[in-house]
């Protein structure tokens, strides 16, 4: 193993040992009286069987088999939750096909950041995953499961559901992907296109059109955000099939590995002779391999506030200087977009995570021992699955790579870092995405263009007011301000100066997309500007220095100057789509760095 990454998982058991320890001091509470359903009255288990079958209650009250409890996001809003419809027949067939029985536990809500980004909806994204934590916790409190299969994808709903899951902690738990959508207009033509929209230069017929040859089916959007970087953080951290997290929806194989997770999950339950509960699966090992696959890969952005939070549920502590130490030792390996050109079907073709997994264990910088929910170790997970007449059969995963621009090796990495860049300053803390930020444009140095709402920007930039060098700050966007909506209609607007040889940055206490990329951005900012940070006292025409080299983010000022100026007043949130109803979560909401979570003290 690699000094620096053991070094780090230390770190991170060390400050959290008395955390950890209350956590799983909670999991073997539970696990005393649970599983085993013989604890509930008859009249519990009465109404929690009421509704099966005659052969499954019957199988229901041996309370020797196990019975799967599921938890589905599914909605056909969503294009990469739409599949799941008919995941829960399978299941409870498949369970069946092992004397076992499964019933669905719970449903979570489960929004959409492409339909709401830009939108007044996005000012609930953050904060559902907490719903949803809590939905999925709702869900699996009637104690009738002995293991639950979690039916999530997309941005907000894989961490809620882990870290609802992780109050279970004694029940073993896996998550069953969907797939992404089979390919269709490029994203680099994608972006072109909204440039060109952001010009004025086309209308929004042709964007329409567009972006609907870009999102056409049921399945994933297959650019590299956060939804597909959550499938690989789930199986770096072995909570999910080897292999599984990129098979197409309605295929063969994408079924038959469904079929096999229902099935499997019934081996590792605490009836079996192979317990695997959650809580011991989810440890600093597999916090800490999850961390390096999103950075080897180039993941999203997101997963520094994700990542943090379902730390925290499963006891652990962690922090962005985790983040910056572990990512100057882990090399870039993948080039999917926005990293790249590829999208996630190609980098699945090129040998996907398994060839990934192999390449990072190969250098050191993945532990091998981590727990997982399948096979005898992380070895293990260097495999992919294929179709044969007994249904799954898994072969080794191609050592190298199929296409070297895709996916690479740490000998000859893509980058020799993994992307994400603490910056710290007068201005606070942040993180910022390098990987898809060309060199050239790692330092910017110019004056600031201040505003309190991202809807400020587009009338400036049609005035030509943001022709020049200028560092776009965009704050009262924190967790404690309006929930932390993502800030990525601003890119194309900001791509389109930085194109006409503007040196341009966007610095901000909100979020961007995981598909952001190209223009420098100093995002998560804490403390938050509605909670006392500087963002508050900037003033249009400070001059802003943002290094990603060295890590800087200042305000060039006297520091006295800058100390006496008052504080900017955050704007009122509107009641308005729902936001009234989130007061207390952004009354109680931790800060970026701690997860961006109202769930902990």
């Amino acid at each position: 193993m690699h000094a620096d990454i053991l070094r780090v998982t230390r770190a991170i058991e060390e400050r959290s040992k008395d955390l950890r320890d209350d956590y799983l001091n909670d999991v073997d509470a539970m696990r005393l009286g649970a599983p085993d359903r013989k604890q509930l009255s008859c009249g519990n288990l009465a109404h929690g069987m009421a509704a099966c079958s005659t052969d499954d209650k019957s199988v229901i009250k041996l309370m020797d088999a196990a019975n799967i409890g599921i938890v589905t996001a599914h909605n056909d809003m969503l294009s990469a939750h739409e599949p799941y419809k008919d995941y829960p027949e399978r299941i409870k067939a498949a369970a069946r096909r092992m004397g076992s029985t499964a019933q669905i536990a719970g449903g979570v809500p489960a929004m959409c950041d492409g339909v709401t980004q830009g939108q007044s909806g996005m000012e609930l994204s953050l904060f559902s995953r907490d719903i949803i934590a809590q939905a999925t916790a709702v869900s699996l409190s009637h104690q009738m499961f002995d293991a639950a299969l979690l039916l999530g994808v997309c941005d907000k709903i894989i961490p809620g559901l882990l870290i609802g899951a992780l109050q279970f902690g004694h029940l073993p738990v896996m998550t069953v992907p969907a797939g992404p959508m089979t390919s269709g207009l490029s994203n680099k033509e994608k972006v072109r296109i909204r440039q060109l929209f952001a010009e004025d230069k086309i209308g929004r017929d042709e964007l329409l059109e567009a972006e609907s040859q870009s999102y056409h089916s049921p399945g994933t959007c297959t650019f590299y955000g956060t939804a597909n970087s959550n499938q690989v953080m789930v199986e770096a951290m072995g909570l999910q099939l080897p292999g599984s997290s990129f098979v197409n929806p309605g295929t063969p194989l994408r079924d038959a590995l469904t079929d096999f997770a229902a099935e499997h999950i019934t081996r590792i339950t605490a009836q079996s002779r192979d317990y695997r509960p959650m809580a011991e699966v989810v440890d600093a090992r597999a916090l800490v391999n999850a961390l390096v696959a999103l950075l080897a890969s180039g993941g999203s952005t997101n997963h520094c506030i994700h990542l943090i939070a379902i730390a925290r549920a499963a006891g652990y502590r962690m922090n962005w200087s985790d983040f910056d130490a572990i990512s100057s030792v882990t090399p870039l390996i993948a080039r999917v977009y926005p990293n790249g050109s590829a999208d996630v079907n190609h980098f699945h073709a090129a040998g996907g995570t398994g060839t990934l997994f192999t390449a990072l264990l190969d250098a050191g910088l993945m532990n091998p021992d981590a727990k997982t929910c399948f096979g005898n170790g992380f070895d293990d997970f260097c495999q992919e699955p294929m179709l044969a007449d007994n249904g799954i059969e898994w072969r080794p995963a191609a050592k190298e790579s199929l296409d070297p621009e895709i996916l690479t090796t740490p000998a000859t990495p893509f980058a020799a870092n993994g992307g994400v860049k603490l910056l710290e300053g007068n201005l606070g803390r942040s993180v910022i995405k390098t990987s898809a930020v060309q060199k050239q444009h790692h330092i910017v140095e110019a004056p600031a263009v201040v505003i309190d709402d991202q809807d400020d920007l587009k009338p400036l930039f049609e005035a030509g007011e943001l022709d020049k060098d200028c560092v776009v700050v965009v704050r009262f966007q924190g967790p404690a301000a309006n929930g932390m909506p993502e800030l990525h209609k601003l890119t194309p607007m900001l791509g389109v100066l930085q194109d006409k040889g503007h040196k341009v940055a966007l610095v901000t206490d909100g979020r961007m997309s995981g598909a952001s990329g190209k223009v420098p951005a100093a995002i998560h900012l804490v403390p938050e500007a509605s909670q006392g940070g500087p963002l508050a006292k900037l003033q249009a025409g400070d001059v802003i220095r943002l290094d990603a080299t060295t890590g800087d983010l200042s305000a060039q000022i006297d520091e006295s100057v800058f100390n006496d100026r008052p504080e900017a007043q955050a704007p009122t949130v509107p009641s308005t789509v729902g936001r009234g109803l989130f007061s207390n979560n952004r009354l109680a909401v931790s800060s970026a760095e701690e997860g961006a979570s109202s769930l902990f003290s």
